[in-house]
């Protein structure tokens, strides 16, 4: 087959790149969105730096893929959910272990009434106890407010999985924490 443009000049087109990612800026803007998400999901504040360090490195070493990505926040949101789980996994061997005992709880909210901080330490408690997708699950819907499909998202299950685990770990709370 004939070339169409034989005979006529050809137009050097350069690949349209796009610019490195700015980590220090990303970090500017998403740190704090980060820390609250993993604040919320791990209930203690001596672990939240670490997770967001963690976060941010994994956005770094993803950096040339992250520059094109339409959503970062919400890819930081599934990273920082992966951190989470990976932070409980570790803490629940831990305490099965008797190497963790706790001590380092820090309730979530800074200044609530002493009923209302007891009442969090119970929830806390009752979701230290609860298998860690569930505890996520109703985290993410329940704490964080986010919608179902987002929840499914950043667990990287179906649907109908995020509502289970959502539903299973509401039941296990409203048997176990009393207001």
């Amino acid at each position: 087959m004939a070339d169409p443009l034989e005979g006529h000049e050809r137009l050097a087109v350069e690949p349209t790149v796009a610019p490195p990612l700015a980590i220090d800026a990303l970090f500017r803007a998403h740190a704090s969105y980060v820390a609250a998400i993993g604040l919320r999901l791990l209930g203690r504040r001596d672990e939240v730096d670490d997770l967001v360090q963690d976060v941010f490195l994994a956005a770094y070493r993803a950096r040339d893929t992250l520059r094109t990505h339409p959503e970062v926040r919400g890819w930081l949101v599934v990273v920082a959910v992966r951190t989470a789980r990976r932070r409980l996994r570790l803490r629940r061997l831990r305490g099965w272990l008797h190497l963790d005992d706790g001590a380092n709880d820090a309730v979530v909210a800074p200044g609530p009434r002493p009923d209302d901080q007891a009442l969090l330490a119970q929830v806390y408690a009752a979701l230290d106890r609860m298998p860690v997708n569930h505890r996520l699950a109703w985290t993410l819907r329940h704490v964080n407010g986010e919608e179902l499909g987002a929840v499914a998202t950043a667990l990287a299950c179906s649907l109908a999985t995020a509502k289970r685990w959502i539903a299973a770990a509401q039941a296990q709370l409203a048997s176990e924490v009393r207001s």
